[in-house]
């Protein structure tokens, strides 16, 4: 469901929008907001609903852990994408879910037209770990139908 409004796509956000995902800004092209909904750390489950204005995107990037350290999203507002290196794109809806292997470079964010939520789960494990890679480059990332 492509959402522009920002304020349509925020009744529609159920775990809200949370602060300026500046922590993690330098690995994002566009906004995105984090709302953890769980304590990093204290929790035994990180879960956070992460938010991206229209045409933001995350870096490629790569999930590690010798046993464990997945990364589950579930989409809940907006209309998305993600894709697996050398595979074609996913178009994320709300409901959908999308499970991450280790090892396996991706990216996900949001569609050029649509505001774009979803909750994201760190699977616990050992040797876990998160390798950022380069950026989706704009000219592949404007060429997604």
């Amino acid at each position: 469901m492509k959402i522009m409004n920002e304020e349509e796509f925020n009744k529609e956000n159920t775990f809200g929008k949370g602060q300026e995902n500046s922590m993690f800004a330098e690995y994002f092209i566009g906004e995105s907001f984090l709302n953890p909904l769980t304590e990093y750390g204290k929790d035994p489950v990180f879960i956070a609903n992460i938010t991206f204005e229209p045409g933001c995107r995350n870096n490629w990037h790569i999930h590690h852990g010798t046993k464990g350290g997945e990364q589950i999203l579930i989409c809940t507002a907006g209309s998305g994408w993600y894709q697996e290196e050398g595979e074609e794109p996913v178009s994320l809806e709300p409901g959908m879910v999308i499970t991450i292997p280790t090892g396996v470079k991706h990216w996900h964010g949001a569609k050029a037209d649509s505001w774009f939520s979803h909750l994201a789960f760190g699977v616990p494990g050992e040797d876990t770990g998160n390798e950022w890679c380069e950026p989706v480059s704009d000219e592949e990332y404007n060429n997604l139908k």
